[in-house]
């Protein structure tokens, strides 16, 4: 049973019951001085609060996710599982295919009914990049009547460390843009979902290192490239979106604003708007000065012309250390550049709120793009 295992967070509540139970039930046959006694207390004492400790534990990491398996928490990295196919799409050497997963709606096992989610891993030509991802296509991507058809695509990020099935279970992704499409409120999109983190574990702020990992290429050139040959997706920048949370929706607003060539919109959740630079990212301008104030969105949008990309940025009056940044941004934006917001009145830096602001941000995102 695996990290994330409802049966496992049940037998753990179960075993924390069984403890409590045990406790209240023998504690008075153990009120005597022997050593027997002392060593079944401490036992008990012992037991419970292991036990509890597991079971909130294992309950807060599957609301999180912030592990997402055993591998995971252990701290041994895990490699992409065994290729079953070379593409998926024939002919196309960058994209491979691991496996399939059905969205878990009603008539979700048949593709054209609840859509399909494709664990990938994508290489970078020019980046020599290979990251893990999921794809998700949408229900119409493979109804008779789109066969022909292409679709929106938007790339989606979790923040640092962040795992990639956070963007399924936690945030919910694919089923959001799933009950959104089939409420009219949005078009069909394909999402392809990942972490930003990918040259672990160093959080690379999507940003080219000198002599280091070419993030920013990755995201910005081989991953669109690479997706628009598997998929039916267009290379235009109106086919192309960008979402992240945290450190994931700084790297949005960054890919979006300096690549408006690539990116139509860029959707920041929780955004931040200058690279970090600590012990997670080491050095990553090796002392240039130039690239380290481009890597400041502030700065980038008072000194460098603006495309014509849109972007969309959220924080809260209570809860967001992001909101100063915010509004300054928002400022910043200048025509032919265009910017939307959401402000909660409160909401921290957690999946509670992003997944009060991701089907407002699908939606939005929707009406950004268009189809080749």
């Amino acid at each position: 049973m695996g990290l994330t295992s409802n049966k496992v967070l049940a037998l753990a509540i179960l075993v924390a019951v069984v403890f409590f139970a045990a406790t209240v039930w023998l504690w008075p046959r153990l009120a005597g001085r022997g050593w027997r006694a002392l060593s079944g207390r401490v036992g008990l004492l012992l037991g419970t609060q292991l036990s509890l400790f597991a079971a909130v534990g294992l309950a807060a990491n599957n609301y999180f996710l912030f592990y997402g398996s055993w591998a995971d928490l252990l701290g041994r990295e895990q490699e992409p599982g065994v290729v079953v196919d070379h593409s998926a799409a024939s002919g196309v050497r960058n994209v491979s295919l691991v496996e399939k997963r059905n969205l878990e709606v009603p008539g979700g096992q048949h593709p054209q009914v609840g859509g399909q989610i494709q664990k990938v891993v994508i290489s970078g030509e020019e980046s020599g990049i290979r990251s893990p991802a999921y794809v998700y296509l949408p229900p119409e991507y493979f109804q008779p009547a789109y066969a022909e058809k292409t679709f929106p695509a938007s790339v989606v990020l979790t923040g640092y460390p962040g795992t990639a099935e956070n963007l399924l279970k936690g945030l919910r992704y694919p089923r959001t843009a799933y009950e959104q499409a089939k409420a009219g409120r949005m078009q069909p999109m394909i999402l392809v979902m990942l972490r930003p983190t990918v040259a672990p574990p160093r959080d690379t702020e999507c940003v080219d290192v000198p002599g280091g990992p070419q993030t920013e290429t990755y995201f910005a050139k081989d991953l669109p490239k690479a997706v628009s040959a598997a998929y039916r997706v267009g290379g235009e920048p109106r086919n192309w979106g960008f979402i992240g949370n945290s450190t994931g929706g700084y790297c949005a607003l960054k890919i979006a604003l300096h690549h408006p060539e690539q990116f139509a919109a860029g959707a920041g959740l929780s955004a931040y708007y200058k690279a970090a630079e600590d012990v997670t990212t080491g050095d990553l301008f090796k002392g240039d000065d130039s690239l380290r104030r481009r890597a400041d969105l502030l700065w980038s949008l008072d000194n460098l012309p603006q495309g014509e990309s849109s972007f969309l940025v959220t924080t809260s009056k209570q809860g967001e250390s992001n909101l100063r940044g915010t509004l300054d941004f928002i400022e910043k934006v200048k025509s032919p550049a265009r910017v939307s917001s959401i402000t909660l009145d409160s909401g921290g830096h957690n999946f509670g709120t992003w997944n009060r602001e991701i089907p407002p941000t699908l939606v939005w995102m929707g009406g950004r793009l268009s189809a080749a």
